[in-house]
């Protein structure tokens, strides 16, 4: 199909130019749905005349019986259809004893990604291509504002993002609804696979897919999505500033000390409490800590006591994964206590 012919492949295009990536090797996620069997359609005819390779990568997560094993073999078929390397890989346990609903999916979430980056090692990926498309944008930041977020969180899912040194995760589709993925698979004729639990409700995303939005369009906006994806955006650019910023001002006022960081208070005393809690964040990321069990009210308290006076009184706090914070003489010191400790 004709680039000019397909809204799809413009899209695709303009989004991540083949220029960019059709000369190195390009690991592409592929479950056997919709949007993954688009994306590898699609790159293949993007890649027309490039001395890079396309590898497709599957992951069997044996969470649903005979039915994941046959979207084993439909991306197999698919491989073999397009002459592509395949890397297959299967769930080493049974995923489904992380919990239900979310704690399954995360799980599998976890999972699907170490065998990703494996993979990715494995071939030597420049980049590793996954198919999330607008409405997981939508989904993501609706999810995340529900369960409580930042302006991290705000900005949804990002477009590029670190897998490993040599590594980098892309997707694409950001901009591509799955309306029109759908109408790019009609137009070649390409089948794919239905994921059955797509439409169980157990899962919170499933119900933010399948209700909410769905009231949201009908009863209040019936462009949400779109004021949604403004929303993800802006908050993209805010974010990738203040990281800028924050890289700037934790130059000069913090260094590295046994098992964490300090900082020197005089000179963080001034700036903004937002700039101040992405600081704080960026040498928590830095340091490799969780950030999962931190809290609004925890990173605030962090803020405030890098605000206080010189004069005030010392204080400690043991933090969500074992990060310890002490606070005394103008000086903020952060460290990672061991199991002992």
């Amino acid at each position: 199909m004709p680039l000019s012919d397909s809204p799809f492949l413009c899209k695709l295009a303009a989004a991540w130019p083949a220029g960019r990536w059709r000369d190195v090797t390009v690991l592409v996620a592929v479950s056997g749905g919709a949007d993954s069997v688009a994306l590898a359609r699609s790159l293949q005819s993007l890649a027309d005349g490039g001395e890079g390779r396309l590898i497709l990568a599957h992951f069997n997560h044996r969470l649903r019986g005979n039915e994941s094993d046959a979207d084993e073999q439909f991306v197999r078929n698919l491989a073999a259809q397009l002459r592509l390397q395949l890397i297959a890989g299967t769930a080493a346990g049974d995923l489904s004893a992380g919990g239900s609903g979310e704690g399954i999916e995360g799980a599998a979430r976890q999972a699907r990604y170490d065998f990703l980056s494996a993979a990715a090692a494995q071939c030597g990926a420049r980049y590793l291509a996954t198919a999330h498309t607008a409405d997981d944008q939508s989904e993501t930041l609706l999810f995340n504002v529900l369960r409580g977020t930042g302006l991290a969180g705000l900005a949804g899912i990002p477009r590029l993002r670190r897998l490993s040194e040599a590594t980098t995760i892309v997707r694409p589709l950001l901009d591509v609804t799955r309306a029109e993925v759908l109408d790019y698979l009609q137009s070649i004729k390409q089948p794919y696979r239905d994921d059955s639990s797509n439409r169980l409700e157990d899962y919170t995303r499933n119900r933010i897919r399948l209700q909410l939005l769905r009231q949201l369009e009908r009863d209040y906006n019936p462009r949400v999505r779109e004021a949604l994806l403004r929303i993800a955006q802006i908050a993209a650019q805010a974010d990738d500033f203040l990281d800028q910023q924050a890289e700037t001002v934790l130059s000069v006022a913090a260094r590295l000390i046994p098992g964490g960081v300090e900082f020197d208070l005089k000179r963080l005393r001034h700036v903004h409490p937002a700039l101040i809690r992405h600081v704080l964040l960026l040498a928590w990321q830095q340091q490799g800590w969780p950030l999962q069990d931190m809290s609004f009210e925890k990173w605030q308290r962090l803020v405030d006591w890098c605000q206080s006076s010189g004069g005030a009184a010392p204080r400690v706090d043991n933090l969500p994964g074992g990060v310890r914070a002490e606070f005394a003489d103008n000086h903020l010191r952060l460290t990672a206590q061991s199991p002992q400790g």
